[in-house]
């Protein structure tokens, strides 16, 4: 069973949306256990609609990851970086494309800390 979060599932779905969108963008973020676990089995799947790359996996991905704006430095989207640089990455594997690292615990409330980054 998938991990509530405390909260409601557009919430839910929204957050998983925007945590997968900048990982995508920067390949490393650090955020709580709970929300890397599940952020994990999203990013997957994105990855996986990535090395498919027909035009119906590309929609889907668009249709889940937010538009981010490319900025002034010409930097890509999250689409545009997942079906150009890192899918290709990942051709040869077959799963595991992130990796979770705990971290400890945070000094304000004590939840658990972890980096999710690309392998």
């Amino acid at each position: 069973m998938a991990r509530k979060l405390g909260r409601t599932t557009d919430q839910r779905m929204a957050l998983l949306r925007n945590l997968a969108t900048d990982l995508i963008i920067h390949e490393r973020i650090e955020t709580t256990e709970a929300k890397a676990k599940e952020l994990r089995s999203v990013v997957e799947k994105m990855i996986t609609l990535g090395k498919r790359g027909d035009l119906h996996a590309r929609r889907q991905a668009e249709s889940f990851l937010y538009k981010a704006e490319a900025n002034e430095e010409g930097d890509q989207t999250a689409l545009q970086k997942l079906f150009s640089d890192i899918a290709p990455r990942y051709e040869e594997r077959q799963g595991g494309y992130t990796r979770v690292l705990k971290l400890g615990e945070r000094q304000g409330d004590g939840a658990k800390m972890a980096i999710i980054e690309l392998v």
